[in-house]
């Protein structure tokens, strides 16, 4: 059975050291971290890019990737370990290594000539290329791309020109080869670089894909160029509005020839091209911080079909014909960007595909960490923010329900090694540092507000904030100190060490006790109450240095020690001695963290890549956890969300797990109402060697306390407050809510947080009514600008103002169609007929949606084509949008115009039945697209909101989130029964083993007429004859039950099983 669980990942960002570290290919895009490389691909049903893998093979930092022109499932990436990998994507795995690159490569392409062949370069070359497949493999140098008198920054193939390709250099020129032609080595450079020493390195390097000669080359200071590499000349030197802009980044368009986008290298000003004139066509401000690559995607999104076409053009056209309107046109443009999207990485990590056609963002990953991730801490009050420490210098806050970063620290401190939180809601972190000492930062403020500078320029390695006396904060540095110090810097005691001190942590149940752990193997035990600058213990054992320690927060005196020698070790201060030494681990352990509800469980973090979970009453390692793809460095939990686990990594992620299945029987207990006494006890019990587990910390305490002062509803909260302990973020405090709305429940006890979820369609309207007038009051600007207003054709412009003082408003109309002056023709159109008002703003709607346009919403909202609407939405996936569209529409807020004063009850009626029905739809589309994305807990959500219990039960049943399903099907009552039946008798199913066995046959018995799932269960049991006979007494299995004919029996369990 499954033990730990995950549940949830954090993705790095892009790292923005090397140049190569985006590609493209059909509806795929990758982007490389430090040390993994993320495989994006496009949900054809959904049309959204998902991310669907991570490639984590290589030890150092990954230098360059390439996609195989030839096939989309192969691509190519080098490493600064000399280590070259050919990867095939759909399957996941690498399918060839060369192991000594013979330098660390700067750049990779695949080779014109060959489909297994993989060419890269480093440094001042040469060229070499590899064949991996094939009657000849290996590795051959080309034979005139050496002996460069530059560095290489890039290289690029011709794609049509066979063997032709060029080489941009640190020194700013370049070096072009082709077959049969003599090689030009480090020609056109700038011009204003000529006849000098300076440097200016070529940061974008492309080829025209409509010519054999040209192509666009870039320099970080001296701009973009195109030039000929033929006649070795500049054809076209391209100028920006400002000389402080320098461009990164640069790529063509496919969709539109002649055209190419480039991206600022100090802010995020994604500017567009053409190479028919030398200034920018406009330009786009996508984020503050600089762009570091660019690629577009050959194929732009598809779009689903939409219900209605645009009107095809008239072959002759009179006074009452329809127009053929020109293609809409953004405002003050004279031109319509091409439908490309761009895959977007910007120097801070981010990550996102951009619509240039739409001006929008389709994808967006913003603000990920670049590099290793030395720590991470949820916030004391609040188990939805957990702060990450990382290498590359920030400290980032994520919020766990989305899973996206919402602050970030204002960064340049070297390596963040280190954060501890203020306690309660400060609102503040301290942060250690690898050279600009400790720091705390007031998260609401924005701004570092304090820092301590004693360890001089020494690393410090941790800092650990008291959380039972916040005035007092420690650090650990390479020094040798442990300083305890007050908030304001004042110095309380310098705990001296013979050498560098790597981790601390204050006692949980002692305020003036602290342990440290360091580099000379041992464990030191302080009492600050005391002025003796020596430790009251010192437990020696470890073989290697010591790392991290950490108390144990439900066992006086008991603390843990991770070591470079591999192993564990578990101390008891009263005893001074060690009770346990946990082996398993074949590399440094890092990461620590007791469980703060079941006090035997441990789990450690480290450089061998896994995760391990411990019974540290006898030793025994209960799970292993391989995901991460590189040394695991820091493990977290939030006292109230104690089985919800973070862990950080040098592969730049944040991943999140359950614990619970760890502590099924816990779960089964609660479920089956047992007595408290198998559900919390005290520590001393719950040590038991092979005892099950029992909650022992403050969050069971506090709720049986809340569940003793009741005296109604006590199972429906009991179910609730310990389904929301043991389940992750994602969701269930958003389905409990919804649980209790259908029960019944008040509306002004629902949570603040209740409005950012799904909610319940009642509510949904006045939930977005009530934003939307907060946001009448913030005044808001775009960024945006143009080349001028479309020109007027004054022959049509004369032509329909005779028609309209003829009184031919419908002829006018129509012209003024055709001029694209839509405005004008529909505030006269009324003046014809309101079947034709309508008519013509349906075809607007219609023209605006082909063009996937949002200006289409507010003519279909005025028609009252719902429909068309809510299809609209579904087609680009914007699934939240049509709900709200289509029960708007429910409660009589959207309606067609009418053209007299008639009673439409009748009409109303059949509408508001249409509605219904779309509604339950697009909830059903929402939910399917939640349970695709792994989110079953979601789906349910949205059923929850249209009152469909049997479908939620489904969605959770379907996702296995079997106990929560039992959980709220129970509370549910009488309109879940069926579906809550079905689930116990799956949960039974589940844990139909040895040690649950009696927990089994408890969910069976919360079934009506449940005489025959007994009989089924019992006949399975693995005891004796003596045994069976006792259960059978115990779940008073009636004797002629018990011997049912061969053929009955055998049918009956093939059902149980299959």
């Amino acid at each position: 059975m499954a033990k730990v669980k995950q549940v949830g990942l954090l993705a790095a960002g892009c790292q923005p050291w090397n140049k190569d570290v985006c590609a493209a290919s059909g509806d795929r895009f990758a982007y490389c971290a430090t040390l993994a490389i993320y495989i994006y691909q496009l949900d054809q049903q959904y049309n959204e890019f998902k991310l669907r893998s991570i490639m984590s093979e290589h030890k150092k930092t990954i230098t360059a990737i390439s996609w195989c022109p030839d096939n989309p499932d192969l691509f190519a990436s080098a490493s600064a370990d000399n280590l070259l990998i050919v990867w095939n994507v759909a399957e996941q795995k690498a399918v060839a290594r060369l192991d000594n690159t013979k330098g660390v490569p700067a750049s990779v392409s695949w080779c014109w000539n060959s489909a297994d062949g993989v060419a890269f370069v480093s440094q001042r070359g040469p060229l070499y290329i590899w064949v991996y497949g094939g009657p000849d493999p290996g590795v051959t140098v080309h034979k005139e791309a050496h002996s460069f008198l530059s560095d290489i920054c890039l290289f690029r193939w011709h794609p049509t020109k066979k063997g032709k390709l060029v080489f941009g250099h640190t020194d700013g020129s370049l070096s072009i080869f082709q077959p049969g032609c003599k090689s030009q080595k480090h020609v056109l450079r700038p011009e204003s670089l000529e006849g000098t020493d300076e440097e200016d390195p070529v940061s974008a390097l492309e080829w025209d894909l409509l010519s054999t000669d040209y192509l666009l080359v870039s320099n970080l200071h001296n701009g973009i160029r195109l030039v000929d590499s033929e006649a070795l000349v500049c054809i076209t030197s391209f100028c920006f509005p400002s000389a402080a802009a320098s461009v990164q980044c640069l790529a063509w368009v496919p969709s539109a020839p002649g055209m190419f986008i480039t991206g600022d290298s100090q802010v995020g000003v994604l500017r567009i091209w053409n190479v028919s004139r030398s200034t920018p066509l406009d330009s786009f401000k996508l984020k503050k911080t600089g762009f570091h690559a660019l690629h577009v995607l050959n194929s732009p999104l598809a779009k689903k079909a939409q219900s209605s076409c645009c009107p095809s053009k008239s072959q002759h056209t009179s006074s009452t014909s329809e127009a053929v309107p020109p293609p809409t046109l953004s405002q003050n443009r004279s031109f319509s960007l091409p439908p490309g999207h761009a895959v977007c990485c910007f120097m801070d990590g981010g990550v996102g595909l951009y619509d240039m056609g739409a001006k929008k963002w389709d994808f967006l990953r913003d603000l990920g960490h670049v590099e290793t991730i030395f720590d991470c801490k949820f916030k004391p009050d609040d188990p939805n923010l957990l702060a990450t420490a990382s290498f590359d210098g920030t400290i980032k806050i994520w919020d766990t329900n989305t899973l996206t970063a919402v602050y970030t620290s204002p960064g340049n401190e070297g390596v963040v090694y280190s954060l501890s939180w203020a306690p309660g809601d400060l609102n503040c972190i301290a942060g250690a540092t690898s050279r600009n000492g400790a720091f705390i930062w007031d998260v609401r403020k924005g701004k570092i507000i304090t820092r301590f500078n004693e360890h001089g320029k020494n690393g410090i390695f941790c800092i650990s904030w008291s959380h039972k006396d916040s005035k007092r904060i420690a650090t650990c540095s390479g020094d040798g100190f442990c300083i305890i110090r007050t908030i304001d810097g004042k110095i309380l005691h310098k705990y001296k060490h013979p050498a560098a001190v790597f981790g601390c942590d204050w006692s949980q149940n002692n305020k003036d006790m602290i342990a440290t752990g360091c580099e000379d193997k041992n464990v030191r035990v302080y009492y600050l109450a005391t002025s003796s600058d020596q430790p009251l213990k010192v437990f020696t054992g470890h073989l290697a240095k010591v790392f991290h320690v950490r108390w144990s927060p439900l066992r006086e005196g008991i603390l843990c020690s991770g070591s470079d020698d591999g192993t564990v070790r578990i101390w008891d201060y009263t005893q001074d001695a060690c009770i346990n030494v946990l082996s398993g681990h074949t590399a440094p352990v890092r990461g620590l963290m007791w469980n703060t509800e079941v006090p035997y469980l441990l789990i450690s973090g480290s450089w061998d890549y896994t995760i391990r979970v411990w019974d540290t009453r006898d030793g025994t390692c209960l799970d292993t956890v391989y995901d991460h793809g590189a040394d695991v460095y820091g493990l977290t939990c939030h006292q109230s969300r104690p089985f919800t686990m973070a862990s950080c990594s040098r592969d730049s992620t944040v991943r999140l797990w359950s614990l619970t299945p760890l502590i099924s029987p816990l779960l089964l207990n609660i479920l089956t109402n047992q007595p408290w006494e198998k559900i919390i006890g005290n520590t001393d019990t719950a040590m038991v060697p092979g005892s099950p587990p029992l909650l022992c910390g403050k969050v069971s305490r506090d709720i049986k306390q809340d569940l003793d002062k009741l005296s109604l509803d006590i199972r429906a909260k009991k179910l609730r407050w310990f389904s929301e302990c043991f389940s992750p973020p994602g969701g269930s405090s958003n389905l409990w809510d919804l649980v209790s709305v259908i029960n019944g429940q008040d509306d002004s006890l629902l949570p603040g947080s209740y409005s950012k979820g799904v909610m319940h369609m009642k509510h949904l309207l006045k939930f977005k009514t009530s934003e939307a007038q907060e946001l009448t009051i913030v005044k808001m600007s775009k960024f945006g600008g143009g080349i001028g207003a479309p020109s007027k054709e004054e022959r049509l412009k004369e032509a329909a103002d005779i028609h309209l003082r003829l009184g031919q408003i419908q002829r006018y109309c129509e012209l003024m169609v055709e001029l694209g002056q839509w405005e004008k023709a529909l505030s006269v159109a009324p003046g014809v007929s309101m079947k034709y008002w309508k008519k013509l703003m349906q075809r607007r709607a219609d023209q605006l949606m082909a063009e996937d346009n949002d200006d289409a919403i507010p003519y279909c909202i005025a028609t009252g084509d719902i429909k068309k609407l809510v299809t609209f939405f579904t087609g680009r996936g914007q699934l939240l949008e049509a709900l709200l569209i289509a029960q708007g529409a429910c409660e009589g807020n959207i309606r067609a115009p009418q053209s007299s004063p008639v009673n439409h009850t009748t009409n109303d009626v059949d509408n508001r039945q249409q509605y219904q029905s779309l509604l339950h739809k697009v909830c059903r589309e929402l939910a399917e697209w939640y349970f695709q994305d792994g989110c079953a807990v979601l789906a349910a959500c949205c059923h929850l909101a249209v009152d469909n219990i049997k479908l939620a039960m489904c969605s959770l049943i379907r996702g296995n989130e079997l106990e929560l399903a039992a959980c709220v099907g129970i509370v549910l009552g009488e309109a879940a029964n069926q579906s809550t039946a079905y689930c116990l008798e799956l949960l039974a199913r589940k844990y139909m083993i040895t040690p649950t066995w009696e927990l089994s046959a408890d969910l069976l018995q919360m079934i009506p007429e449940n005489d025959i799932l007994l009989a089924k269960l019992c006949a399975f049991y693995p005891g004796s004859t003596d045994d069976i006979n006792q259960l059978h007494e115990r779940r008073s299995v009636r004797p002629w039950q018990r011997k049912p004919c061969v053929k009955e029996i055998c049918s009956q369990l093939l059902n149980f099983i299959f």
